[in-house]
């Protein structure tokens, strides 16, 4: 199992997890660079941190912001590893477990859900707005405020209709703009 396969299980667990919008190997302005990070609803935000042996989970657990877990990111938080490599001892406090059996993921240890503070959320609202920014540059000459409302466009070229099967910004589900319980 190499990283790069182990990062793409991880989206597609954070997306079978309620995550609706997930990221990948973003960088930071802590430094951080979440193997692949996604938000659910309630601004709740699951890390998940890729490691294919135990010499990289003990160099992870090295850096600035696993040893001082105030600054890292993640409400949860999961390290995704070939089945056998970690125990519970290993993991730090909260952390819980994700292992590969073949092609099948289990959830080994669950993890704390009210991981993040304040710090972390300022440093996830940069690599979302970094990210976004990256969006926005590639899609030039649009601002990302026009691109995001092409459905208003799509309605003007088809004489005021959508085409079947597009919903109108205001008929469109977007649990994101609910209230909820953190963790929902």
């Amino acid at each position: 199992m190499t990283h790069e396969k182990l990062v793409s299980r991880a989206v597609a667990w954070l997306r079978s997890y309620g995550c609706g919008v997930v990221l990948s190997e973003q960088s930071c302005a802590s430094g951080e660079t979440p193997d692949a990070i996604g938000w659910k609803r309630g601004c709740h935000s699951v890390l998940v941190e890729c490691k294919i042996s135990r010499a990289d989970f003990l160099i992870d657990r090295e850096k600035p912001f696993r040893r001082k877990q105030g600054s890292g990111m993640g409400c949860e938080r999961f390290y995704l590893t070939p089945a056998g490599l970690l125990s519970a001892q290993d993991l730090p406090a909260g952390w819980g477990l994700l292992e590969m059996h073949g092609r099948a993921m289990d959830m080994t240890i669950a993890s704390s859900k009210n991981l993040r503070v304040a710090t972390g959320f300022r440093y996830e609202m940069n690599l979302l707005l970094a990210s976004l920014r990256r969006v926005e540059v590639r899609i030039e000459p649009q601002s990302i405020t026009d691109f995001l409302k092409w459905k208003n466009r799509m309605a003007e070229y088809n004489r005021g209709t959508l085409p079947k099967g597009v919903l109108s910004a205001q008929a469109e589900a977007n649990c994101f703009l609910a209230t909820g319980a953190e963790g929902d």
